[in-house]
């Protein structure tokens, strides 16, 4: 009994806690955050960025000067990724979403898998973390390279995802497709590190930053799983054929057992949102996180060496949103 009451506490507490800004004016804006799987750092980034609204909120319900003058609900739900946010934002069904800076190009400009469904009327916001482009494969499998992955079970992830979308670019650059592979699956970022340690496939390819608790599973479990190096003059062709890529390692040590330097390509999360969204909720979530920077930085080992400088220009190729650009411009960094 004691446990059922301990628990419907706690359900209350989070239940109260996650309402309780609310209450700072009559009515509060409902806006939506596209994030990720649940174990990825997207995730983090939609609810860093709800929490660092949140504590502007409380801020100006106790007349600090740094807090919002109107109250938002925001949330920052679970979902398949970067295409499937941009998607949503452009049927207005969120107001925000992450992605990757690949797919903010493709989208914004209608090219890969955005041909003839061109989102011209998506804007940056800013850009977060480096994510690089990560094949992680179980030791037995003995796969040291992209060529290794022949004939192996990889899965290549869900359609929708950032992730499923760069190794299909990879695949494109490397002159192979899934029949290269002895069997392929379309597992989630959450799904796919059980089924690697659980013995069921050989690799999963995911863009992510870096250090992440869910590579460090499939680290520490029975698959003892390391990052392979992506090289080679294909994947130079593919960086040197877009803004958007770049060389990226990930250092040895940075995961158990993990003895060399990983390297491999990447791109930049980014958060993004829609020209449609008003100036007013894009200035305020905005400043809410730059005005709270120190605190964002801290709700993620992958933010801890972010500078605002950066995230206002780099991987960002749609245009920037009239919202974020009054902000910058007010604050000193444009």
């Amino acid at each position: 009994m004691r446990k059922i009451m301990l628990s419907l506490s706690s359900a209350l507490l989070i239940f109260f806690a996650s309402l309780s800004f609310t209450s700072i004016a009559k009515s509060a804006e409902f806006f939506t955050i596209g994030t990720g799987g649940p174990t990825g750092v997207y995730f983090q980034t939609g609810n860093a960025i709800c929490k660092m609204l949140h504590k502007s909120a409380i801020s100006a319900e106790h007349g600090r000067k740094k807090g919002t003058a109107k109250a938002y609900r925001c949330t920052a739900p679970s979902t398949g990724g970067s295409n499937y946010n941009i998607g949503q934002i452009a049927a207005g069904e969120f107001q925000f979403g992450v992605a990757q800076s690949d797919w903010q190009f493709h989208a914004v400009n209608g090219s890969s898998k955005w041909e003839g469904k061109q989102f011209s009327d998506l804007r940056a916001v800013f850009s977060v973390h480096n994510e690089p482009f990560q094949i992680w494969a179980r030791k037995k499998a003995k796969i040291k390279d992209f060529n290794g992955l022949k004939g192996k079970v990889v899965n290549i992830g869900n359609p929708g995802s950032g992730q499923r979308g760069t190794m299909e670019e990879l695949m494109k650059a490397m002159g192979v497709d899934n029949s290269f592979f002895k069997s392929t699956t379309e597992l989630t970022s959450s799904e796919q590190v059980k089924a690697l340690c659980d013995g069921k496939i050989d690799a999963f390819g995911y863009s992510v930053g870096f250090p992440n608790g869910a590579m460090e599973q499939a680290a520490t479990c029975a698959a003892k799983a390391s990052p392979i190096n992506l090289t080679g003059s294909e994947v130079q062709g593919l960086i040197s054929g877009a803004d958007y890529y770049a060389k990226a390692v990930i250092p040895k040590g940075t995961y158990t057992g993990q003895k060399k330097d990983a390297t491999t390509f990447g791109v930049k999360a980014t958060v993004v949102t829609s020209a449609s969204v008003s100036e007013e909720l894009v200035y305020l979530v905005t400043k809410a996180v730059m005005e709270n920077f120190d605190d964002f930085k801290k709700q993620h080992p992958a933010f801890g060496f972010l500078e605002k400088k950066n995230m206002i220009k780099d991987g960002l190729s749609a245009p920037l949103h009239p919202g974020a650009i009054k902000y910058y411009k007010e604050a000193g960094l444009m």
